[in-house]
């Protein structure tokens, strides 16, 4: 297997000539220069240093914040949102997703810079990453579209009972949002883009790794929104978001992570029922294949769908069933696959499996190796689970059983865990005993051998997907989970839900009121009471 960081030859436009320093931060619509302790950014990449040693590659620094810089922007938001009564939650519809329009037009104008952020930050392959940018973008479009037409349909005058009213939506109020490093653009803007344009304000902490890619973009912000609408600050998860939660002043915790920091900080939260989760957490998303499945469709959607940017993806499938049947042929087949997969740096054209951006992440997906091969499971893959510092080489674990850590920790990462099934009860039974429940993949033919696993497990997981990997998207359709995988619902029509709350103005229909009503309406003077 070659070594991917020996003779590395990077493409004049993916070059980096010297590490960027991130020196401002963004409060109170002010981009702030930072003087204090910085973090170095590094790259899953390796390079040679002056001595020969292979290095990861800096990128870059950022500030490393305090307390007092989190307590900064809470403020700054606070004051924003002004108990509701702030320019931006009292402005109407039309001029907040004007706001969202120039921001989006001001981003389209940093797509290259932002895609080579992405490519060198977190190591996702360059298609992947316009991929990113660009269905970012489109759901931005989505957003003002739906909120257009939902603003459209709500400018009725219900009139129930004697009583007339308008009902519309309204923010909550002050948002933390905490995003994740392995969609860094695209999910930190499916949470704030929905809060932003609902009418709330917002604190948002990048992840620990893709966040250089976020420095073309303060700018936009910054000339896009009122003061004290969007914040950005950098630092530890720890020193930042305690002091912000604990002051209770936060309406929202919108998180793209792990149940363990989601259980852990609303802890902080002084009046936990006031407190609206948006969580996007863990999955162990199962694959099931039945005996009757078309194989070299269930093989090519399975490799895709577990191994897809390494496999680090909520949604991800995480562990297959495979019926006793076809196991060994779909073994073969599935190794094959993996064996054509392109493996390297991720502007190589066509790269499927790159470097892993977690500096722990190889000793752990070789941790779960080594824990399965001894209790009785082989690697039947050539090459699999070998390591190249940041780089692991896909592995297939084959018989899984219930003793195996990777039966039920989430990896995360490239290598993927067989199991055989006899009896469908079998993987129906890990399901529903499973603490995750996001979504699920099923591999038949037949609709007759479907249809009662359907029935059984829309009760378990959110999506069941018929011959297909598990995925988000499209982002019009709902994407939630159960049990430990998340709290409220993700979608572009849902997300606009998710981030605000029904509120009303009621009249009792007599000639005074009836007047007041008509004035209102043909004034426009209310942003809230209109027509349209």
């Amino acid at each position: 297997m070659r070594n991917i960081f020996e003779n590395i030859h990077i493409p004049e436009k993916h070059k980096i000539d010297k590490p960027f320093n991130q020196h401002t931060y963004l409060v109170d619509g002010k981009l702030k220069e930072w003087k204090g302790e910085t973090t170095s950014v590094y790259s899953p990449v390796y390079q040679k240093d002056s001595k020969g040693k292979l290095q990861p590659t800096l990128l870059g620094t950022i500030p490393n914040q305090t307390q007092e810089s989190a307590l900064e922007a809470l403020n700054s938001a606070y004051q924003a949102y002004d108990k509701g009564r702030g320019e931006w939650p009292t402005m109407k519809v039309e001029e907040r997703i004007n706001c969202i329009e120039n921001f989006a037009k001001m981003m389209q104008e940093t797509r290259d810079e932002v895609v080579n952020w992405l490519l060198w930050e977190i190591g996702k392959p360059y298609e992947e990453s316009c991929n990113e940018f660009d269905r970012t973008i489109k759901y931005i479009e989505d957003t003002i579209l739906n909120l257009r037409e939902m603003d459209q349909k709500h400018s009725e005058i219900k009139n129930h009972d004697g009583i007339l009213a308008q009902v519309r939506r309204a923010p909550l109020g002050v948002v933390l949002c905490l995003s994740p490093y392995n969609y860094p653009l695209n999910e930190t803007f499916c949470l704030l883009i929905p809060a932003l344009i609902m009418g709330n304000t917002t604190i948002f902490k990048p992840a620990k790794y893709g966040i250089l890619l976020l420095s073309p973009l303060l700018e936009a912000f910054q000339k896009s929104f009122p003061k004290g609408v969007v914040n950005i600050i950098y630092g530890s998860g720890r020193t930042l978001a305690t002091p912000i939660l604990e002051s209770g002043k936060v309406d929202v915790l919108a998180l793209i992570g792990n149940s363990k920091s989601a259980n852990a900080l609303q802890g902080y939260h002084p009046k936990k029922n006031r407190l609206r989760l948006v969580l996007g957490l863990e999955a162990k998303n199962p694959g099931i294949v039945l005996p009757d499945c078309d194989l070299e469709l269930t093989v090519r959607e399975c490799v895709n769908g577990a191994l897809a940017f390494n496999g680090q993806r909520c949604t991800a499938l995480k562990i297959l069933f495979v019926h006793e049947d076809i196991v060994e042929e779909f073994s073969k087949k599935f190794v094959t696959a993996i064996e054509k997969l392109k493996y390297g740096n991720p502007w190589e054209e066509g790269v499927n499996i790159t470097p892993l951006p977690e500096p722990n992440k190889p000793d752990y997906i070789q941790e779960l190796i080594a824990d399965a091969e001894e209790k009785g499971a082989n690697v039947i893959n050539k090459n699999g689970g070998e390591r190249q510092e940041s780089f692991v080489y896909p592995a297939v674990l084959y018989p899984v059983n219930e003793k195996m850590r990777i039966y039920e920790e989430e990896q995360f990462g490239p290598v993927v865990p067989i199991l055989t099934f006899k009896d469908i009860q079998e993987p129906l039974d890990y399901v529903s005993e499973s603490k995750y429940g996001q979504q699920v993949s099923l591999f038949s033919k037949s609709s007759e051998a479907l249809a009662p696993l359907i029935d059984n497990l829309v009760n378990q997981v959110c999506r069941v997907n018929i011959n297909a990997k598990c995925q988000r998207g499209p982002d019009v359709f709902p994407f939630v989970g159960r049990k430990d995988s998340a709290v409220s619902t993700l979608s572009v029509y849902d997300a606009l839900r998710t981030f605000s709350i029904r509120t009303l103005v009621a009249f009792k229909s007599n000639e005074t009121n009836d007047k007041i009503l008509s004035d209102l309406l043909e004034n426009e003077s209310s942003n809230f009471l209109r027509k349209k």
